[in-house]
């Protein structure tokens, strides 16, 4: 008989619900901790044999992942989407976190990629400059759209120059004081 551990985690901002399942699919524990890292590297740490441990992808897999992955023999994020089992029948921590367990035992599990910890700040870097590029076009569409409302002709890119904001109000004020 092995001493395979199947971790499956219901990850929330405030808790974790874990459950244990062994080899043979009996449950071995079940918890539920705070969402701190000390709590969760001495919870790994206090298990014995070969673990494995799943979770579902979302704001907290990253840094969930980077502390466990060197605990454990083997980290599985998946994509909740996929999961079929976890989105059918009734649904609670304990509940997402048995079926978790069961399908990481069971090798039905699609993992979602979590790359390396050292290449993580070129991923954050890129998706920050991609939102704040996409933020900047949509406060620029609404600055145009406010001067098209009150009448002014704002063609080009002159009317985001500082000087001109002043000429626009000057312009929006006569317009309201008519």
């Amino acid at each position: 008989m092995t001493n395979d551990k199947y971790v499956g985690m219901d990850v929330h901002p405030a808790s974790i619900t874990s459950e244990v399942l062994n080899a043979n699919g009996r449950v071995v524990s079940k918890s539920i901790m705070e969402t701190n890292p000390e709590q969760i590297r001495d919870y790994f740490r206090g298990m014995s044999g070969v673990v494995h441990v799943t979770f579902e992808e979302g704001t907290q897999a990253a840094w969930l992942y980077e502390i466990i992955k060197p605990l454990v023999a083997e980290v599985i994020v998946c994509n909740p989407r996929d999961n079929k089992l976890v989105q059918s029948g009734n649904k609670s921590d304990k509940i997402d976190a048995h079926k978790l367990a069961t399908l990481l035992r069971m090798g039905d599990l699609k993992p979602v990629y979590q790359g390396e910890a050292k290449t993580r700040w070129l991923k954050e870097a890129v998706r920050s400059y991609s939102a704040l590029a996409k933020d900047t076009r949509r406060v620029m569409n609404r600055i145009k759209a406010i001067y098209r409302g009150r009448g002014i002709v704002c063609k080009g890119t002159h009317v985001y120059e500082p000087e001109m904001r002043a000429v626009g109000n000057e312009i929006g004020r006569q317009q309201y004081a008519q």
